[in-house]
């Protein structure tokens, strides 16, 4: 019989206090849908009356099938627990767990609270036998337990025993500042199992202050407490808290986890573990970072020439867990370390058959090594390798000419008599022998200028003719700018990731002394990779 693990989601509270995170209620919503659908047993949806937003979503959330919880504080000093105006707001969300954080450093409790040590564990005694006797689960958050069990064990220890005989389910041990390292936190969890807290009742919150978040949860898995509390994709304050994303599949997938514990998360639910974590991205409007474990784009990414053969034999040689597992998708790029292991399968991949003795074989290496010694990257820009192939390989459609192209960047007085800046382009291309001129500007609908690029990508994508439809759905979802090379004979690298309404986003490259031609370049690779991707029937007819 495997051990239960539950699992505790604060993304939506902890998460929350992220720099530069603000969740809105249908955010929240759709956040909260989603990891129940993943099969998370708890989901903190905030702090209900610290601020509209928290209490909005109490008021509007939808049932779920995991246990929704409301967090607040332990009540404040020298009121009762019943007459306590910010615990009854935690308890008229009407959730059915209540999450309650309570001091158990010393040192806090007499610095920040200001009160005695023995009125401090009444608080906590008080507020967690209130909510128990409102019907409602109790869960009590630990705060600076690591610290507090160093300073002084045997306070630190007396506050969980409040918590426990109060009736909480959960005594949540947490590493609040995140400098505890995971041996130390396997340390204190038997210390505190062997002075009679039962591990089937205690949990685990970290934060990556150290980069050990995961590591010190896994830690004190194992050593006996039973939930395990984190984020999506590691949000949190300062660095983040422990990340779901990567502790999910360590625990299902990984020895000696996957033997001992099991969770409320299936194999079909993990399948979706990538689509969940770019979910949030996008609601953050911030691009998916690549590096993550699992999920990321260059998760299962093989670049160097030696493991793609390898790879290309049993994929075992360099991947530790399958990418489908988790929803991801192995990756081949191209780049100057390729061989033609590489070539052939990221050739295969975007479905150009070449045979194995093919000259092309070389002559496409041989580019791309020489483009690359230029300043392009296309280990990143796959798209635009898989253009440059193509040329090499005589399969390019020609789809539109460029004839020219100019665009102005001016600054001048708007209706408010406030200088601003305006960008307008003119783009000249010829489509089947005739040309056709667009002029379009960078202003928004609300006045507010978004630069030549844009002015550009307007002017280009305002009359393509026959590919018109085609390109209407396109949009630019990213642009990276770097300089390659230093001094007078500086070369500007642009790297432009694109997406369609058919969910496929894309990454091509520019490389220019001029950032305007860079850029222009790389909107013309990603242009003519969704042309060449659907519209061979229109390029037939066209030709």
């Amino acid at each position: 019989m495997r051990e239960r693990l539950y699992l505790y989601d604060t993304t939506l509270r902890d998460g929350q206090q992220t720099q530069g995170v603000q969740f809105s209620v249908a955010e929240k919503q759709k956040i909260a849908k989603a990891l129940d659908a993943l099969g998370v047993d708890y989901i903190e949806g905030g702090w209900p009356g610290a601020n509209p937003t928290d209490s909005g979503f109490f008021d509007t959330v939808a049932p779920t099938r995991a246990t929704m919880a409301a967090f607040g504080m332990t009540k404040r000093a020298g009121r009762s627990a019943e007459n306590d105006d910010v615990l009854a707001a935690v308890l008229n969300a009407r959730t059915a767990a209540v999450c309650l954080v309570g001091k158990t450093h010393d040192f806090h409790v007499t610095a920040a609270l200001g009160i005695g040590l023995e009125e401090n564990v009444e608080n906590i005694r008080a507020s967690v036998a209130h909510c128990v006797a409102e019907g409602r689960e109790a869960i009590f958050d630990a705060e600076h337990f690591f610290d507090g069990y160093a300073a002084n064990p045997d306070y630190a220890l007396d506050c969980l025993r409040a918590a426990r005989d109060a009736g909480a389910r959960w005594m949540v041990l947490c590493d609040t500042n995140g400098g505890t390292l995971p041996d130390r936190i396997a340390e204190v969890v038997r210390a505190v199992i062997a002075a009679g807290i039962p591990g089937e009742r205690l949990g685990i919150h970290t934060h990556n202050d150290t980069e050990t978040a995961v590591a010190g949860s896994l830690a004190a898995v194992e050593a006996g407490a039973r939930q395990i509390q984190g984020t999506l994709n590691g949000l949190g304050e300062r660095c983040g808290n422990a990340n779901l994303v990567s502790l999910l599949p360590t625990l299902l997938l990984k020895e000696p986890f996957a033997s001992l514990y099991e969770t409320g998360v299936t194999d079909d639910a993990l399948s979706t573990l990538t689509q969940v974590s770019r979910m949030l991205d996008d609601v953050l409007n911030r691009v998916p970072l690549k590096q993550l474990p699992y999920v990321g784009a260059s998760a299962f990414a093989h670049k160097a020439g030696l493991h793609a053969s390898a790879i290309l034999k049993d994929p075992t040689t360099y991947e530790h867990v399958a990418p489908e597992r988790v929803g991801n998708a192995r990756f081949i790029p191209m780049s100057n370390q390729a061989g033609q292991s590489n070539l052939r399968r990221r050739l295969m991949e975007a479905g150009i058959e070449v045979s194995p003795g093919d000259p092309a074989l070389a002559r496409i290496l041989e580019t791309v090594k020489s483009r690359e010694a230029e300043g392009y990257a296309y280990d990143t820009a796959q798209a635009s390798f898989e253009l440059l192939a193509r040329a090499e390989l005589g399969q390019a459609a020609e789809f539109f000419e460029v004839k020219r192209y100019r665009v102005t960047v001016e600054r001048r007085k708007n209706k408010y008599d406030r200088m601003v800046s305006l960008s307008e382009a003119v783009v000249v291309v010829k489509i089947n022998g005739e040309k056709r001129l667009s002029v379009s500007e960078s202003m928004d609908e609300t006045g507010a200028d978004r630069g030549p690029l844009n002015a550009l990508a307007k002017a280009l994508a305002k009359d393509l003719g026959p590919y018109q439809e085609i390109i209407d759905d396109m949009r630019l979802v990213d642009f990276k700018v770097r300089i390659t090379q230093g001094g007078t004979e500086a070369v500007t690298r642009v790297i432009i990731d694109s997406a369609d309404g058919q969910g496929r986003r894309w990454s091509t490259v520019g490389v220019s002394a001029n950032i305007v031609d860079a850029s222009f370049e790389a909107l013309l690779d990603a242009v003519r990779w969704k042309l060449a991707r659907d519209a061979g029937q229109v390029a037939a007819a066209a030709e």
